[in-house]
């Protein structure tokens, strides 16, 4: 089994920054992550990141948050996936 994150970063359209996050936050998924987390940065950003567990790895097949309203950020989302991997011993 593998711990697959999903990151999701937009930014909002000046001085719209907590209403993008409260946009975000309100978001149902098709099901629930493992964990999910909201962050905020300067110039408006926000960045959500949700956990899952896929045996599938990077390929599964994860519900993923929506495009907001085009008049509420600035540019196309930014999404990336992530695969945690084992650490191997401190050398």
């Amino acid at each position: 089994m593998s711990t697959v994150a999903l990151m999701w970063e937009a930014r909002a359209v000046g001085g719209r920054g907590n209403e993008l996050m409260e946009w975000a936050r309100a978001q149902v998924l098709a099901r629930e992550p493992v964990r999910r987390e909201v962050l905020r940065a300067p110039q408006d950003r926000v960045l959500v990141i949700t956990w899952w567990e896929a045996p599938e790895g990077l390929a599964a097949d994860l519900p993923e948050l929506p495009e907001p309203a085009a008049d509420l950020i600035t540019r196309a989302v930014h999404r990336w996936r992530f695969e945690s991997v084992e650490a191997t011993g401190a050398g």
